[in-house]
């Protein structure tokens, strides 16, 4: 099975299009103002009128206020929604729009019950847990701590880089992968050769 990328965190025109030349399959654009990759709402709709069809823009909310999503599903061409915090299922169903949900893993972590939990939701993201942030740190988490056969689609989030992407998806076998730290010459500022090489990665995995 072909494993779907996303390239998250773009701030800028250019790193979209070196990553949906580089054959990535999404890419995300953060809303979360304490992140150092958030993007502005006049930005995020250059970026998602400058890429080419069939390249799905996420947009990533960390327990946002509904106006202010509603604010940018009204100016940006958003496909998916992803939720990043602590949002109930009711909170993330709301805007009538495919969403994914965001699980922060540590053991204990029961991901069978948050299949059930988020039942609407198109997939969950699995990225580190980190008590001071939401996601993009950087930092994987025990891949053993996924188990087989979840009632939704994984993608993998957390420390993924071209050196470890072939061994995370080898250990976990998910439906797509998750990266934005790792292929960043910079916060918020993407390297187009680490694009290439982490999707040369994951197509290898495959």
């Amino acid at each position: 099975m072909r494993i779907r990328v996303k390239i998250c965190g773009i701030t800028r025109v250019e790193d979209a299009l070196a990553a949906a030349q580089a054959g990535a399959d999404a890419v995300g654009l953060v809303f979360d103002p304490k992140s150092p990759r958030c993007v502005g709402l006049d930005q995020a709709a250059a970026i998602a009128r400058a890429l080419p069809p069939f390249v799905t823009v996420v947009g990533l909310f960390v327990n946002d206020a509904p106006e202010r999503i509603r604010e940018a599903l009204s100016r940006v061409n958003l496909d998916l929604l992803q939720f990043h915090g602590t949002e109930t299922h009711e909170q993330c169903r709301i805007y009538n729009r495919p969403f994914i949900k965001a699980v922060h893993m540590q053991p204990g972590t029961d991901l069978h019950a948050s299949a059930r939990v988020y039942a609407e939701a198109a997939g969950l993201v699995l990225d580190a847990y980190h008590p001071g942030a939401a996601g993009g740190t950087g930092e994987s988490f025990d891949w053993a701590l996924v188990p087989r056969g979840l009632a939704k689609p994984i993608i993998l989030a957390g420390g993924l880089n071209p050196g470890n992407v072939r061994a995370a998806i080898q250990a976990v076998q998910p439906y797509a992968v998750d990266v934005a730290s790792g292929v960043e010459a910079g916060k918020g500022i993407k390297d187009a050769q680490k694009i290439s090489a982490f999707i040369e990665a994951v197509r290898a995995a495959a």
